[in-house]
Formats: C-alpha cells, structure tokens, sequence
C-alpha cells in the first residue's frame, strides 16, 4: 500500500500551510450555504430546537475530527478514510468509506449548484431564481469555474478559498449578531432551544435533526484528501480540520439562534430556498441585506470547490491502487492534479444537473439529496470514529488525553453516526432510501470486481506491518 514514487502518481507537495488547510476546512463545511441549504429543513423538523441539534451532533462530530487528526498520522494519503479504514477495520470497509464519499460528493454537486445559481439570479431577479431552468445554467457555469480552478492546482485554490471564506465569514458574523441583537425579535431567547427532552423517545425528533445537522457540518475532511499537499502531511491536515471545525461550530450556534429570535416558522417556511435573504432585510433592510444573498453565493462556490478536490482525489487514490481505473491515478504533467479523475467528474456533475430537471422542483431536490449524503456521511464517519480505536488501541491507554481523543470521543462518535444512520432510515421516504443506500450499494460491483483481480489493497495488512506501524506511531506522537 506504499505511495508510488513515480511522478506520474504524486501530486505536488507541500503547497498548503496550517492557515490553508483551517481555511480549507470551514470553506468544507461551507456555513452560510449549509444554513442557506437546510434551515427550513430544520425548522421544519424540530422546530426552534436547531441549537441543540447543532449542539449534540457537533460535540459527536469533534469526536470523528479528533479520529481523522490521528488517523492522518498512520498515513498520508490522499484517499483518507478509503486507506486508513482499511488499516483499521477491513478492506472491505475502507472501500465502501471510500466509495460513500465519492457518491455523497457527486451527489452534492447536484444539491450546491442549484443554491449557486439561484443566490447569484436572486440578486436581480426573484423570478428568475425560483426557475430550474435558469438556475441550473448558471449553477453549471459556476461548477465550470470550480473545475477550472481545481484543475490548475490547488494553490489556486487555496488563494481563491482565502479570499471567499474570510469575506463569507466576516458576513455571517455580522448578520448573526445584527439578528440576536434586534430590537423586536419574533421568539425571546431561550436556553431550552439547547436542550432535548428523551431525545429517544418514540416520537422523538432528535435523530431527524442530528442528520440534518450532520450536513450542515460536512465537508471539514477535505483537509484529510488534501494531506499529500500540506506541509507537516501528517499533522497538519489534522489541526487544520480542528480549527475548521471551531469556527463553523461557533458560526451555526451564532446564526441558528439569530435565526430563531428574528424569523417566524412560516417565514422559513415560504421562504426555503432564500431563508438567508429574508433574515438579511429583517435585520438590514435595502441593500445592506442583500450582502448576505452574497455570502451564499461566495459559500456555494466555496464548497462546490472542496467537494470537487475530496471526490477527485479520492478517485486519484483509488486509481493510483487499482482499485478504480487506473488512469484515476495520474496526475497532469504541470499542474500535478488528478486531470482525468477531474475531467471525468465533471462529466458525471453535468449529467446529474441534466437528469435533476427532471426529477421534481428544486425544493424536492434539495430535501432528498440533503437527507441521502446525510446517510453517506455517517458510514465513513463512522468507520473512522471506529477506526481510530482499533489502530491506537494500546496507545489510549498511556494517558488520559489519549483516552478521550483517541479512544473515548471517537468511539462516542462513531456509535453517534451509526444510531442516527439506523434511526432515520425507517423516517425517510423511497427515493431518498434509493440514492442514499442504493448508491452506496454499488460500490460492492467494483469492489468484488478489483478484489478478484487480486489487488494488494484488499490484502489484509500483516501482523510485522502492524507492529511496524505502530512503532512508526509511537515515534509521531
């Protein structure tokens, strides 16, 4: 399983720092189009219990960080959880941690594109950003600029990230806490919008919330995809992600309670695909509001960009083993990126904005697509969470720290993802089942196809490579 050295198979080096790397991971997560996206999916949901879905999903969330911040010490590599599950777990597991992520990521496409174009259309026309029409052509055309950017390497990248997290930031700052301080605010605060009374209940709706919360905060690993490009490959990433993770942490807290106290549920209600629009003329009426239709915009970009890099480099990582096609695997001559895992994702996104035009409203599209990567989201964060705790077994035990961020915390999230996966399955409806669990039930025909070709990947890693790995470890830590 080591890296090949041939150039053709090595992306370029040492490209991005600490500062990057937390910037590549709140744009991951893309926080105003994560709010944007699913407020009104939340609301609809729990109601104004958004902050405690957001509170107890991310204190489960830190704890697959911490899993993917020791993880990335065994190994750099560009397919994160597809390699470091395998180590940990099984092969098998790893290729379908691996395969859940390039589905979730492709199907994301569908669901950033639309908020692209319909934020940039609602700047001049509201019309026009409720037609599916208009606002998959233009969603396609800011997909092609991501691309573009993504395939030029990602210094480009980063700069570009720079530039659009800091200005969506310092946007959603602002209009978070222009809302919590309105003067006439809809619903008082109340501490009890963070608390869950038997959140297992029969009729609970916790578990409904945790998986639209769990979206809100995807994205934060594509620090782990981008670790044969960091400096420091194998802590780096790791840190990057924990900053990332911080800062939008705090932001959806900020914004959900500003959210509740200035906007009513028929608002959010009538208003799902521009809940940020109206909350920004609530609390800044005229143009000044409409600045936070910008931070969307900005967002949606932002994290169609991050996507793109974590399903393109995990198809290079799959490619580079074999496991994939094989042409997955190399990288172009100048600009050291994947080009023909990106050319051929972009191929896939352009057909699944087709075919969405024929599905249902976006509204519709949105909702099934949310709740589906939800469920991909929790399969290979769970097997890292459980991950982690196999490979450092005997590591948890030498010190306290090691036990609650190695063993405890990630355990704790793994079990977290793996009972909201259970949960909600039987609540979702049968075209949500099918893209969530049908496309990850495909991985299983390249699977058994590459492992009877009798690739070294699904060879299970011998008792001296473990010890090896786990002297290599104690050396890292």
């Amino acid at each position: 399983m080591a890296n090949s050295s041939n150039q053709e198979h090595k992306l370029a080096p040492n490209v991005l720092g600490l500062f990057e790397s937390a910037v590549m991971g709140v744009a991951g997560s893309a926080p105003a189009y994560s709010i944007a996206a699913t407020t009104a999916g939340l609301v609809a949901a729990v109601g104004l219990a958004g902050p405690a879905s957001l509170l107890y999903c991310g204190i489960a969330m830190f704890g697959i960080v911490f899993a993917f911040n020791y993880l990335g010490r065994t190994e750099s590599n560009a397919g994160a959880t597809y390699a470091w599950v395998r180590r940990g777990i099984h092969p098998a597991a790893g290729y379908l941690a691996g395969w859940s992520l390039l589905m979730c990521s492709s199907i994301f496409m569908v669901a950033a594109t639309f908020p692209a174009g319909s934020s940039f259309l609602g700047l001049f026309s509201t019309s026009l950003s409720n037609s599916k029409g208009w606002v998959t052509l233009f969603g396609s055309a800011f997909f092609l600029l991501m691309v573009a950017a993504v395939a030029f390497g990602v210094t480009i990248t980063a700069r570009v990230q720079v530039i659009m997290s800091a200005i969506e930031v310092g946007l959603l700052l602002l209009f978070g806490i222009l809302a919590i301080v309105h003067a006439h605010p809809v619903h008082p605060f109340s501490w009890s919008w963070f608390a869950w009374s038997n959140p297992f209940g029969k009729n609970s709706v916790f578990f409904a919330g945790a998986l639209l919360a769990a979206f809100y905060y995807w994205g934060w690993d594509v620090t782990a995809n981008l670790n044969e490009e960091t400096k420091g490959s194998r802590k780096t990433p790791g840190q990057g992600a924990i900053i990332g993770m911080i800062v939008t942490f705090i932001l959806f807290e900020i914004f959900t309670v500003g959210s509740n106290m200035v906007l009513s549920s028929k608002q959010v209600s009538d208003n799902s695909g521009n809940v940020l629009g109206v909350l920004g003329q609530e609390v800044w009426k005229g143009n000044g509001g409409k600045l936070l239709v910008v931070a969307v915009l900005l967002s949606t970009v932002a994290t169609l960009e991050t996507q793109l890099i974590q399903v393109t480099r995990t198809m290079f990582s799959m490619g580079r083993d074999g496991t994939l096609l094989k042409s997955f695997g190399t990288v172009h001559k100048k600009y050291k990126t994947p080009m023909v895992a990106t050319l051929t994702i972009t191929v896939i996104g352009i057909g699944l904005f087709v075919g969405s035009q024929f599905i249902g409203s976006i509204g519709t599209i949105m909702t099934d697509a949310i709740a589906a990567i939800g469920l991909q989201i929790a399969v290979y964060y769970a097997f890292a969470g459980f991950s982690v705790v196999v490979l450092f077994r005997i590591e948890i035990w030498k010190s306290p720290k090691n036990f609650l961020l190695m063993g405890l915390w990630p355990l704790l999230g793994g079990v977290f993802m793996t009972v909201m996966f259970f949960k909600v399955i039987p609540t979702l409806n049968d075209t949500t089942k099918w893209i969530g669990l049908g496309s990850i039930a495909l991985g299983f025909i390249p699977m058994i196809y590459y492992w009877s070709k009798g690739h070294v990947y699904f060879n299970l890693p011998t008792k001296q490579e473990r010890l090896a790995a786990l002297g290599e470890l104690e050396q890292i830590l």
